[in-house]
């Protein structure tokens, strides 16, 4: 009698579980950090502490709480020609200050050096499977991804981004300027043609060091309250549109 009220219970439990479904948010943001060897310690410090302080911001949680349901889901990771598995931080759910500094606190580590190659599919990837992987349903799903260059490594990033844009994955840029390529100064038109995509998508660039807190808070507000940025200006130097498929 007691092992079958026991399996009673299990299956009950199991059934609960499966009919509970996914948690309801109003964005998946993940959060795909450019540490490749062109950042520096120093800036790539800097970039990540952007990410600290835009978190514990109130105009943040502002914009959280500011949603239909008022809580978003967010993740995190580093790449590099590959993704860092040790910087994963898997998903968690933001409702209130004590979450988002939860969640703040675990990517607070000092940076440890930079790797090489510059593989925005290989983060695409990695990201969409990520986001279609994980317990959360959102009406929205956000890829934020930050890059000092184009794709140089890994698999073409064209078919990367329009799998992830055929998933309904919004993708948006943060194009880190500070120290432009010679050959290559347009990196935010690149970004606009070949990286990010999908309703309202944006890129933002980064021109200093100091700018990135305010540029990458900016972008989180953007990103969490789902309201639209104006288009870039075009680009200094810039003629024509870029070849996605190049390898600069």
């Amino acid at each position: 009698m007691f092992h079958a009220l026991a399996l009673l219970f299990s299956l009950i439990a199991g059934s609960t579980q499966v009919a509970a479904g996914p948690v309801q948010v109003d964005v998946e943001i993940l959060l795909a950090v450019d540490v490749s060897g062109s950042i520096d310690i120093e800036e790539a410090q800097m970039q990540r502490s952007g990410y600290v302080e835009a978190l514990r911001h109130p105009d943040f949680i502002s914009a959280v709480r500011g949603g239909m349901l008022g809580r978003i889901a967010i993740a995190y990771f580093e790449w590099a020609g590959v993704v860092d598995e040790q910087s994963v931080v898997n998903w968690q759910l933001i409702e209130d200050p004590g979450d988002a500094e939860e969640f703040a606190e675990k990517i607070d580590k000092p940076i440890t050096g930079s790797r090489r190659g510059t593989s925005l599919s290989n983060a695409i990837l990695f990201a969409t499977a990520s986001i279609e992987s994980n317990v959360f349903s959102g009406a929205r799903r956000v890829l934020d991804i930050s890059g000092d260059g184009p794709n140089n490594a890994g698999p073409e990033i064209t078919p990367a981004r329009d799998a992830a844009l055929e998933r309904g994955i919004i993708i948006n840029g943060l194009a880190v300027l500070i120290r432009p390529s010679v050959s290559f100064v347009a990196l935010d038109r690149y970004y606009e043609e070949c990286v990010i995509g999908g309703p309202g998508s944006f890129v933002l660039p980064i021109h200093e060091p100091q700018d990135f807190a305010v540029s990458i808070r900016q972008k989180l507000i953007l990103e969490v309250s789902g309201s639209k940025l104006a288009p870039l200006p075009k680009a200094a130097g810039w003629e024509g549109r870029p070849d996605c498929l190049t390898v600069w």
